[in-house]
């Protein structure tokens, strides 16, 4: 397995701090001991528009020569609006990111079936849109079954596209539409029946459904199809003695399970990235602090996955 972080941790969203460029921070995963760099395409880091071809091409020989892989580019979709137009300008965005992708020679691109949105104005902590975060024992009223079937249309068409251009989609297990856990996005990759369409599984977002043997069913279920991952480097600490350790979750109180998930990964053969990222924010002593606590948590972060793929867990064969 490698490493790469996710430039969400830099874009000064939710630090006191300026944003990290595309460039300054293929510096900072080379400086901070990754492998690669996964792209978000939103502002003020990452948006297409923003950035020319040209400049693309310094950015992809830029990394290449630093050693850097640009493994993945991320982006915010939302195929369920209920308004038509708003539909109609994800598409738009997605035709745009594909073309980034394509132009930086990355060939896995990770979708949401729905986002909420960053609420965020210049100078201010970023927070997210309200949004129901799912519950994976809820009845599916008609309302449900639309979004779903929105999100399947648009989905199909983007993947239409993508496969044009030689690339993967990846698709996450994130809320809204798609419920904690992992049999919604693993029905919604089958139902959607499109060979470039694969997941992005993230452990943090099955919520409180962290107990061994589901952790462990979710990875053998998804199998092959997994090509991303995700951790959070925002719940560890380090003890007097250097030791990384986890703190509970701040969205559900309690610890993640990547003691299973990720020998669970090895077992399966997952060769792919995992991907750190930063996306709360960086509260001490009830303060917004500045970029050197990113820096000294995604270095936490990486100490402890580095030391989980390194270990030798036992799990059921």
């Amino acid at each position: 397995m490698k490493f790469a972080l996710l430039t969400v941790t830099y874009a000064g969203l939710f630090y006191d701090g300026k944003a990290l460029a595309i460039e300054e921070q293929i510096l900072k995963a080379k400086e901070l001991g990754f492998d690669g760099l996964s792209i978000e395409t939103k502002r003020p880091v990452a948006a297409p528009f923003d950035i020319e071809k040209s400049r693309r091409a310094k950015i992809r020989d830029m990394a290449a020569g630093e050693g850097i892989e640009l493994c993945a580019i991320e982006s915010m979709s939302n195929f369920v609006s209920e308004i038509m137009e708003e539909r109609e300008n994800n598409l738009a965005m997605m035709k745009q990111v594909l073309e980034f992708a394509k132009d930086l020679n990355v060939n896995l691109v990770k979708i949401f079936a729905a986002w909420p949105g960053i609420v965020w104005d210049k100078g201010q902590i970023a927070s997210y849109a309200p949004y129901d975060r799912g519950n994976y024992f809820k009845y599916l009223s008609s309302a449900d079954l639309v979004k779903w079937h929105q999100a399947m249309d648009g989905i199909r068409e983007v993947a239409d596209w993508a496969a044009d251009l030689g690339i993967t989609l990846a698709l996450q297990n994130h809320a809204p539409v798609i419920s904690p856990g992992y049999e919604d996005v693993l029905a919604m990759m089958h139902e959607l029946d499109r060979k470039n369409i694969k997941l992005c599984l993230d452990v943090p977002l099955y919520a409180d459904r962290q107990k061994d043997k589901y952790v462990l069913e979710s990875v053998r279920a998804c199998g092959k199809h997994i090509v991303l991952t995700h951790y959070g480097a925002w719940n560890f600490s380090e003890t007097s003695a250097g030791e990384v350790v986890q703190e509970p979750a701040p969205f559900f109180g309690g610890q993640i399970n990547y003691e299973t998930f990720i020998p669970a990964l090895q077992q399966i053969g997952y060769e792919g990235y995992l991907v750190s990222e930063y996306c709360l924010p960086v509260v001490r002593n009830h303060k917004i602090t500045g970029i050197e606590e990113v820096d000294r948590a995604t270095r936490r972060g990486l100490k402890y996955m580095k030391q989980l793929v390194n270990s030798s867990i036992s799990i059921p064969a």
